[in-house]
């Protein structure tokens, strides 16, 4: 189904949404450079694609449902014990504090450009604190749309993770990425015939 004018659904049914990070310090070697997955999310777009900026695009990740799915590199392999530490880790007052801010919302401010090639300003709120981010994103005409934002933690208040008394951290930088494999028209909207 090609992108043609109208309000498609997002979700973990039509799309994947996902978070990768790097590691920095001495103690590098040691750890795993993770993809983390957002398993619970929704969102929306409106397309016109012939005025992108009356485009807007809204998600919604439910901050308790990121998973991990694949950790490289390292000295050895990444654990079930592992992967449930790290999400145990991701969710606490340290991090991302979900008791109190249980969702992260991005909305867009302007939509810049083509479905094939474009730009999304909006502003993203993690832990009750908003700020300006970019998404750039491309598509490939038959409605497959990706796509990816750098978050700096440390500008939203979340102090990167670490380990061995500081030897080994999470890179304060983190890549969002997110790949839309099937348009899904949202209920009760009309779509442009393409």
């Amino acid at each position: 189904m090609a992108l043609t004018d109208g309000t498609y659904r997002l979700g973990p049914s039509t799309a994947r949404l996902l978070i990768k990070t790097g590691r920095a310090g001495l103690g590098r070697r040691a750890g795993h450079d993770l993809t983390i997955e957002a398993v619970e999310w929704s969102g929306e777009a409106v397309v016109v694609a012939g005025a992108p900026d009356r485009s807007s695009v809204t998600v919604t990740v439910e901050a308790g449902s990121l998973k991990v799915r694949e950790g490289t590199g390292g000295l050895k392999a990444l654990t079930h014990a592992d992967r449930a530490e790290i999400e145990r880790t991701l969710a606490d007052k340290a991090l991302l504090h979900t008791a109190e801010h249980p969702t992260i919302t991005f909305r867009s401010t302007s939509v810049a450009g083509a479905p094939q090639s474009f730009e999304i300003t909006g502003d993203l709120t993690i832990k009750g604190q908003t700020r300006p981010l970019t998404v750039h994103g491309k598509g490939n005409g038959e409605g497959l749309l990706s796509g990816w934002a750098t978050v700096t933690q440390s500008t939203w208040g979340i102090k990167p993770y670490t380990a061995f008394l500081g030897a080994l951290r999470l890179a304060d930088e983190v890549r969002v990425e997110f790949e839309v494999t099937r348009l899904e028209p949202a209920p009760g909207s009309a779509q442009s015939p393409g």
